[in-house]
């Protein structure tokens, strides 16, 4: 079984990559610019004995995104999992300071990209084109339930683009073999938070969960993971919140 998680070089991507590696999905990890993390996911993953390679594009580009998945194709063999985790944002501020440029950065990526690489997925993993089935979970934010006021509206906003591609998308495909659904991930531990320009919003917004702590990767992983198995055969354009019960 091969998988492809978009934006798997660190956090959430890192952490699902490595844990589909561990159920014995052979996985794809991608990343845009950081090739080094990913090469160190891949090298985490081969010295257990698990299969990997790391492939350079930038999802939000439609060239790049057909040229993974015709390397997924000539070296991993058939997909059977897609997992759009591939997501940026910017740093926090109103909506009366966004610009254009910057709702195209974040729409480019958070949602383009992941409707490129469902598009693809679904190419390969629909009975009706010869594929054997599988399934696709988007990674969402519970930013898309909550607005992320003063902060992320636009990335709140391209979340909630996301989970109507999860939905409308499971509809679509429900008869073709295919599974679609997301993973709203709260305030999780990862990098990302750097580059909103408070690298510590863990430590200021945890205590205020009412498990009284931030999330680790993980623990989305695993909500992942567990979509993308059999166990979750009967569920389909639905989403687990991992949020500590925010």
């Amino acid at each position: 079984m091969t998988v492809l998680v978009t934006g798997g070089g660190r956090g959430i991507g890192a952490a699902t990559a490595r844990l589909a590696a561990e159920r014995g999905y052979t996985v794809c990890v991608n990343y845009r610019s950081n090739r080094a993390a990913a090469d160190a996911v891949v090298a985490d993953i081969e010295s257990r004995g698990g299969t990997a390679i790391a492939v350079g594009a930038d999802v939000s580009r439609e060239t790049d995104v057909l040229r993974l998945f015709q390397t997924i194709d000539e070296h991993l063999g058939p997909l059977r999992a897609l997992v759009n985790n591939a997501g940026v944002l910017e740093t926090q501020t109103r909506v009366d300071s966004i610009d254009a440029a910057r709702l195209g950065r974040v729409f480019a990526t958070n949602v383009t990209g992941a409707f490129l690489c469902a598009r693809e997925a679904v190419k390969r993993l629909s009975t009706t084109r010869g594929g054997a089935g599988g399934a696709i979970v988007n990674v969402s934010s519970r930013a898309a339930q909550l607005g992320a006021p003063g902060e992320y509206v636009d990335y709140a906003a391209s979340k909630a683009a996301l989970d109507t591609l999860t939905i409308g998308l499971a509809l679509e495909v429900a008869a073709e073999g295919i599974r679609v659904n997301g993973v709203r991930a709260g305030i999780i531990d990862t990098e990302i938070h750097a580059s909103g320009g408070e690298p510590r919003r863990v430590d200021r917004l945890g205590p205020q969960l009412p498990m009284k702590r931030a999330g680790h990767a993980i623990e989305v992983a695993r909500a992942i993971l567990w979509l993308l198995s059999d166990e979750a055969s009967y569920s389909t354009g639905t989403f687990i919140d991992v949020a500590g019960g925010r």
